[in-house]
């Protein structure tokens, strides 16, 4: 059976056997259809392709989109009754979240690279590959500026003053900030932009987003999270690397090194 067989069948046996109310009912079909959504994006169809990382990846994604203490408690009780419903009743031997405790899942920080570990993630080989130089200034801009990574893949064309050594980004609720880079990053950028969006740009110039996929769309969220997985394997870095690793290891360095508190805070 499917993932979202298991989910229907789940959300049966909670209703029938359970008795919960409409109102609970429908919560928890909500906070689990959410969690199958970002699995299928992972191209993770079936319950015991599951592994502790998606769901911690999956809380990191959370967290970083505003979600409270409250409401990830809400779904990671959810979650927990559903990997053990599927252990349970189709016998799939493993659950992903049986190991996870509600603190680590809410108040651990992120693991942060240490400087030679931001050295091996950025020392990308250059094969020629027009995605190979991408993932490069993708990396360079991500680290550079501490942006999120909804900010990053939501970069338009229109939000680069790189001659001023600025760029203009919109998080949260929209609101605008302007974030400044440094000569390192604007000149990958540069390169990218110069020599290798065109070869990407199928569209003939009609996408405004600055960073393409191999089918000159924007690249999505998702494909920039497989992305830095699989350039951090490459690298050599056994710890669990998402992007918000980056935004946390670029202020963390920046405070290492002596910069204000409160600079940072602006920064990001």
């Amino acid at each position: 059976m499917t993932l979202l067989d298991i989910l229907d069948s789940f959300l049966d046996y909670l209703s029938i056997e359970r008795g919960l109310s409409p109102n609970t009912l429908e919560s928890y079909a909500r906070d689990l259809q959410r969690y199958a959504r970002f699995l299928e994006e992972r191209q993770i169809d079936q319950v015991e392709g599951i592994r502790q990382n998606d769901v911690l990846d999956f809380f990191t994604v959370l967290k970083e989109e505003g979600m409270g203490v409250r409401s990830r408690a809400r779904l990671l009780a959810a979650l927990r009754g559903f990997h053990q419903y599927a252990v349970e009743e189709y016998q799939l031997g493993q659950n992903p979240v049986a190991r996870l405790t509600t603190p680590k899942m809410l108040q651990t920080l992120p693991d942060t690279l240490s400087p030679t570990e931001v050295d091996a993630l950025l020392d990308i080989h250059d094969d020629g590959q027009a995605l190979t130089r991408r993932d490069l200034a993708m990396l360079e801009l991500l680290y550079a500026t501490g942006m999120r990574v909804s900010e990053l893949v939501g970069l338009k064309l229109d939000d680069l003053h790189l001659s001023s050594g600025y760029l203009r980004v919109f998080g949260k609720g929209s609101k605008q900030r302007i974030v400044p880079i440094g000569e390192i990053a604007i000149d990958t950028l540069k390169d990218y932009l110069g020599r290798v969006r065109p070869e990407l740009d199928r569209s003939r110039n009609l996408s405004p987003c600055v960073f393409l996929n191999r089918s000159g769309k924007g690249l999505t969220r998702q494909g920039f999270w497989k992305m830095i997985k699989r350039r951090a394997v490459e690298a050599g870095i056994t710890k669990n690397v998402t992007p918000h690793t980056l935004r946390h290891s670029f202020a963390t360095h920046l405070l290492e090194n002596g910069a204000d508190l409160r600079v940072v805070q602006m920064l990001l």
